[in-house]
């Protein structure tokens, strides 16, 4: 039976602004926002404009490190990949779904809280990323895919904001190729991968342990 990467579909939040009555207002606005936008520049763990257009990054889980490269070919999944990563918003983050002989799944900002059990899967960054499909980029094995929800309640087949897999097993996840983004490959790391499928899980696929990323990381 084929087996389906799931993912969410999530709500883009409305964003509201208003502007002050005066001038010294509008000045004071100003500057609460300059401040707030160097506030936010000094909190990213590297600048993503230094970054080569196939960036390699280490991802530090706690079973060991996959080290990865982002396609260029793949623009809006790299890019997307590379500002979540600076933001750290990976770190913390649970492998929620692992199936061995198949992929590891991660991304899902909700597995930061055991609380949310009943719907880790289900989380995301509160937006999508249009598909990217490359023929050559096919689903071998360490390769570094979007996951997404089906085709029935995603037609153009639009990629998780942050959700991802990693394929363990290329014969059983060629099935997905053409379905499902793939926009990067591990190139050192491959027992790490298979070390983190091996791992006892329940009955929806989420590992008894706790496997988290510890944080993404670029190789300059």
């Amino acid at each position: 039976m084929k087996r389906r990467i799931i993912t969410l579909l999530m709500i883009v939040p409305f964003l509201v602004s208003s502007c002050g009555n005066n001038q010294s207002k509008k000045g004071e606005s100003n500057e609460q926002i300059k401040e707030e936008t160097t506030d936010m520049e000094k909190k990213l763990a590297f600048a993503p404009e230094s970054l080569p257009e196939e960036p390699i990054f280490e991802i530090i889980t706690s079973e060991g490190t996959i080290t990865v490269l982002l396609y260029k070919d793949t623009p809006l999944h790299r890019d997307n990949f590379v500002k979540l990563a600076s933001e750290s918003f990976y770190d913390g983050i649970l492998f929620h779904r692992v199936i061995n002989g198949f992929m590891i799944q991660t991304g899902d900002p909700l597995t930061k809280d055991p609380a949310n059990a009943p719907k880790f899967g289900t989380g995301g960054p509160g937006y999508t990323v249009p598909a990217e499909f490359v023929a050559e980029h096919n689903h071998k094995k360490g390769a570094l895919a979007a996951a997404r929800l089906g085709d029935m309640a995603n037609p153009k087949r639009a990629s998780s904001g942050s959700q991802f897999y990693i394929v363990q097993d290329e014969r059983t996840c060629a099935q997905l190729d053409g379905a499902y983004t793939v926009f990067g490959e591990t190139l050192d790391g491959f027992e790490v991968i298979d070390k983190i499928a091996s791992v006892q899980t329940d009955q929806r696929d989420k590992p008894v342990k706790e496997i988290k990323i510890i944080t993404i990381k670029p190789v300059i």
